[in-house]
């Protein structure tokens, strides 16, 4: 069967989802050491959290993320140029990836959060190809 999602107000929700919620944030956050604590302090039972984990997700904290892929010429510098390129486009970096250089260039995977972009993707990808140390950028499938 094929997975439908839809956005509904939290206050029309059964308490037990909002709960759910704040488990997995407390786990996520490190406020909770493990499942049983997390449960114990969101009120709710174990079960009732692995029955629900997998389907109930913050709307608030699932923006898109993307990931960037980058030639970059084996300088120093070049990383950092092409972060600083990204977050001045207001995206928030989740992961950085980078292989070790060869024959004078190095590839790099970012993954980002793009949520709080004050620009279009491909405006920041345009951006982004200018700069002196990228030979190459294009966004990951």
């Amino acid at each position: 069967m094929e997975r439908r999602f839809l956005m509904v107000d939290a206050a029309v929700l059964p308490e037990v989802f909002l709960k759910v919620l704040k488990a997995k944030e407390l786990l996520a956050n490190g406020a909770a050491r493990n499942i049983s604590a997390a449960t114990r302090q969101a009120g709710i039972s174990r079960s009732a959290f692995y029955k629900y984990k997998d389907c109930i997700f913050d709307s608030e904290n699932s923006r898109e993320v993307i990931t960037v892929m980058a030639t970059l010429l084996d300088e120093t510098g070049a990383l950092q140029a092409l972060l600083a390129g990204i977050s001045a486009a207001g995206a928030s970096i989740v992961t950085i990836n980078q292989a070790t250089p060869e024959n004078g260039a190095a590839q790099v995977a970012v993954s980002v959060r793009t949520g709080t972009m004050q620009m279009s993707v491909e405006e920041m990808m345009s951006r982004l190809v200018r700069q002196r140390t990228v030979v190459e950028v294009h966004r990951g499938l």
